[in-house]
């Protein structure tokens, strides 16, 4: 096993990762701009190094820097968490050429997964039903033809695109030319890639995705799916596992078909496979993401593994400790992430500096975060601000326990879609797990203009509670910096 890893990433997937990292006694690096030289993750290493200015093109996206840094510190390897360098193939091939182990896929099984329209190739021949559609084109023209050839609705997408860039729904010809062009402009700023797949539209379609693991020499197992439904501008905000919507047929016929396909691939580490069902409960893939997912939590949660751990086991070359029939779920997780944004304007990111900042301790709720009183949340990086996760026995006791939990939240400061997550857990398409792409845009706009406002209540709370978070500092005694922004508050059922 390794003994020093550096950690290519900020926030709250790095505070998760340093995590696992004491666990195993392997000493943390951690890297950060100018912006970050307080963050949590920085304090919580053992070590930081300064990789560039607050711009991410400067500091979190400048491999030269990060690998300097690998070097002058002494790590073994990288671990890129999710964004950022994680599904960069020259990233990997830039590891490999320094001696330094790439936490993840190869570059080889990532190019090849990472691109959707060789993605889809791949599935194809993994004998995996794929949404009816056209290769990637670069030429508008052939754009244009490709997507004359498909009944309307129709749906461009970047292909080597991701979160719901460089996507365009046509549902009339008139707009064809116009969303070409828009998507591939996006596509060009986002990923330097101007091609475009066609795929017909299908509504109203679930978001299901199957967790994988693999050695790299082929072996692959499923950890369990989740339901990734509950979208904003195509980009998830609750995850669950398992689903209401999938019966166990289903599971496992969608769960061969992820591991058919990574296994394809030689993949190697934790990914996703993700999956369009249909009304009818018909299965597409998607795409598959090479990398730690933002909710891996809540897989961990059901199935008392640590998708970390297993990340690096793998990549020491030490295989997958266990086998398909040794994965159990047990129970329900369900997790909310907490953006600095305003869902009342079209869920524009937010920015100021945290007042004060409370999080819940509750049995079975564990929180991912990645911010501190004090802290100032700008413009330059992602809003995710935290990670609610709650597990129950049930569906129901899970649901409750994540209700209370962000209830308990107090974050003050800032606009956070906080009320609106509380909401939305409360309505009836959530209860009764009737949720599809399309559910939040269509909620949203009946959601009543009187629900809580948390930040007028939380003031209250907070100066109740003054006395008891004053006190929280890196120099109050007998406690280090790891204790002080421990990323897991309240852990569940973990390693059961």
């Amino acid at each position: 096993m390794f003994k020093k890893v550096l950690i290519a990433n900020r926030g709250e997937i790095a505070l998760r990762i340093e995590r696992t990292l004491r666990e195993l006694n392997i000493a943390s690096v951690a890297v950060y701009s100018e912006a970050d030289v307080s963050a949590p993750h920085v304090l919580a290493a053992d070590e930081a190094v300064c990789v560039g200015p607050a711009r991410a093109s400067e500091s979190y996206l400048n491999i030269k820097n990060i690998l300097e840094a690998a070097k002058s510190t002494g790590a073994e390897a990288i671990h890129p968490g999710y964004g950022f360098l994680s599904e960069n193939a020259a990233f990997v091939t830039a590891c490999d050429k320094a001696n330094i182990i790439f936490i993840g896929p190869t570059a080889e099984s990532m190019t090849a997964m990472g691109d959707k329209s060789r993605a889809r190739e791949h599935a194809e021949k993994a004998s995996v039903p794929v949404v009816p559609g056209v290769a990637a084109h670069s030429d508008p023209k052939a754009i244009e033809k490709a997507a004359r050839s498909l009944p309307l609705p129709v749906l461009l997408k970047a292909a080597a695109g991701g979160g719901g860039k460089g996507m365009r729904r046509v549902g009339d010809w008139s707009e064809l030319k116009d969303a070409i062009l828009a998507a591939q402009r996006e596509g060009v700023a986002s990923f330097g890639d101007d091609r475009l797949i066609v795929e017909s539209y299908i509504h109203p379609v679930r978001h299901i995705e199957v967790q994988v693991l693999g050695d790299g020499e082929g072996k692959v197992v499923s950890l369990g799916i989740r339901e990734c439904s509950l979208q904003r501008r195509h980009q998830k905000i609750i995850e669950e596992s398992p689903s209401l919507a999938v019966p166990q047929k289903l599971r496992t016929d969608m769960s061969d078909a992820a591991c058919r396909v990574a296994s394809r691939v030689k993949y190697r580490g934790t990914g996703t496979v993700e999956f369009l069902v249909g009304a009818d409960g018909s299965y597409y893939f998607l795409e598959m993401n090479t990398r730690l997912q933002v909710e891996h939590p809540v897989t961990e949660l059901v199935t008392a593994l640590d998708l970390v751990e297993l990340q690096l086991l793998v990549s020491a070359d030490e295989g997958i400790p266990f086998d398909q029939p040794d994965v159990k779920c047990m129970g329900h997780a369900i997790e909310a992430r907490l953006y600095a944004e305003n869902p009342d304007a079209e869920f524009l990111p937010t920015a100021g500096t945290i007042l004060e900042i409370i999080w819940p301790h509750m049995p079975h709720v564990r929180i991912d975060s990645g911010v501190s009183k004090g802290q100032i949340v700008g413009v330059h990086y992602d809003p995710l601000l935290a990670k609610v996760i709650a597990w129950g026995e049930t569906r129901d006791r899970a649901s409750a326990r994540l209700i209370a939990a962000l209830e308990e939240t107090v974050i003050l400061g800032l606009r956070t879609n906080q009320s609106f997550l509380i909401d939305l857990l409360r309505s009836a398409p959530f209860i009764s797990g009737e949720t599809y792409t399309h559910t939040v845009e269509e909620w949203t706009k009946q959601r009543p203009d009187t629900h809580l406002e948390v930040a007028a209540l939380a003031a209250a709370v907070t100066a109740m509670s003054a006395s008891r978070t004053t006190n929280r500092t890196l120099s109050q005694a007998g406690r280090s910096n790891t204790d002080a922004f421990s990323p897991w508050q309240s852990v569940g059922p973990w390693r059961i």
